[in-house]
């Protein structure tokens, strides 16, 4: 019987030994958790303190500052402004004609002063310095020791290269400094400074915003010179502007021209600003004069202001004497349609897309497609549309004015 309890016992002593370890173990666990959790945080907190981290700023501390302008309620200092148009109507000249204000301190078209003048940098792909630009500038009265044209960019081991707006740009920013700082940057056309898709808003707000950050760092004004898109008259002004639409919502301004075809009279007209006013304009004309002996070139003499909006204004000089001066829906949808197809075919979905997200009643769209003859045809599962075939073909851009 002894045995029997001897051995109840040692099972009672076993039980209870394994239970105290559990409890010891348990209270172990519990003491080492607070040392665990600390020693978790503080890595947590080392570890957020060496990455990167939001920076947040409060309103209360930004003191407020005006808006600084190179040409009041036209040109923002500091900001990128978009000059567009069509072939011809001298965009070039009239940014030249800007460019000659700021150089000597002269007036702009509504008699103000540029109390802000100085130093001009220019950037142009398409016109040549001797020939084009600076008989130009001799019109319009420029200091020419104010300007400079961008020209190379010389490696470290002495090569040249083409000036490229989308690389570049922080050289750009070095030279500005050097010359002492300047007033007002023209990029020509602004399409250069987009090293990728100029008709998709990434690329083209991606490679636009070193151009806008130097405009900001040296409080220069920045004009971008664009065309318009083929077949979109009618259309807004800011709509009109070549590439994305990125191009016109980047811009703090965007100035359009457009020439009366009946006249001699051209049209400059604010379409876009988040700044001041968006509507008026001035009336120019462009005279050919000799510069030099034997060398002559363009200029700008400028008329009367004009008032109305832009599109109110462009709608006035550019309408088609055969539709009375005014444009219907089915006009808008056919100029509408022609910016689309322009560049190829396009499937029906995407178009019914974009129309609607333009404003466009479908069956406004689908009259202007049998009035313009767009050919529809099926390829694979998809319904294509067309522009006729003798509508192709891109015709050829005058830019002798510009």
């Amino acid at each position: 019987m002894r045995n029997a309890d001897d051995l109840t016992r040692c099972a009672a002593l076993i039980e209870f030994n394994d239970m105290r370890r559990q409890h010891i173990d348990a209270a172990t666990l519990r003491a080492a958790k607070p040392d665990a959790a600390k020693a978790n945080s503080e890595s947590k907190r080392a570890h957020t303190t060496n990455a990167a981290r939001v920076i947040l700023q409060r309103a209360a501390d930004v003191q407020p500052q005006p808006i600084r302008w190179l040409w009041p309620d036209w040109l923002p200092a500091g900001k990128l402004t978009i000059l567009a148009g069509a072939a011809g109507r001298g965009k070039t000249t009239l940014a030249l004609a800007f460019a000659a204000v700021v150089s000597r301190g002269g007036r702009w078209p509504d008699g103000s002063a540029c109390a802000d003048g100085g130093n001009v940098l220019v950037w142009s792909s398409e016109d040549d310095v001797s020939d084009t630009l600076v008989p130009r500038l001799i019109l319009a009265g420029a200091d020419l020791n104010r300007v400079h044209f961008v020209c190379n960019v010389k490696s470290a081991d002495g090569e040249l290269m083409p000036f490229d707006p989308a690389r570049d740009m922080p050289l750009l920013s070095e030279q500005i400094a050097e010359i002492g700082g300047a007033r007002l940057l023209l990029v020509d056309p602004v399409l250069s400074a987009v090293s990728g898709d100029a008709h998709r808003a990434n690329d083209v707000r991606r490679n636009l915003q070193p151009l806008v950050d130097l405009a900001a760092a040296h409080g220069c004004a920045v004009i971008g010179i664009s065309h318009f898109s083929k077949g979109t008259q009618g259309r807004t002004p800011v709509e009109r502007v070549l590439g994305s639409q990125a191009f016109g919502a980047l811009a703090r301004m965007v100035l359009v021209t457009a020439k009366d075809e009946g006249a001699e009279r051209r049209i400059l007209a604010r379409a876009k600003s988040n700044v001041a006013p968006d509507d008026g304009g001035f009336a120019y004309r462009l005279e050919r004069r000799e510069a030099l002996p034997g060398i002559v070139s363009n200029c700008v003499e400028w008329g009367e202001r004009i008032e109305g909006s832009a599109r109110e204004i462009l709608n006035e000089v550019e309408r088609d004497p055969d539709m009375g001066g005014e444009f219907t829906e089915r006009d808008e949808a056919a100029a509408f349609l022609r910016s689309l197809l322009s560049d190829g075919p396009l499937a029906a979905k995407q178009i019914e897309s974009d129309a609607r997200g333009a404003g466009h009643a479908w069956r406004t769209i689908e009259r202007a497609k049998r009035d313009m003859d767009i050919e529809a045809r099926k390829i694979g599962q998809k319904w294509v549309w067309a522009l006729p075939s003798e509508d192709r073909q891109p015709d050829a851009e005058d830019r002798q004015a510009d």
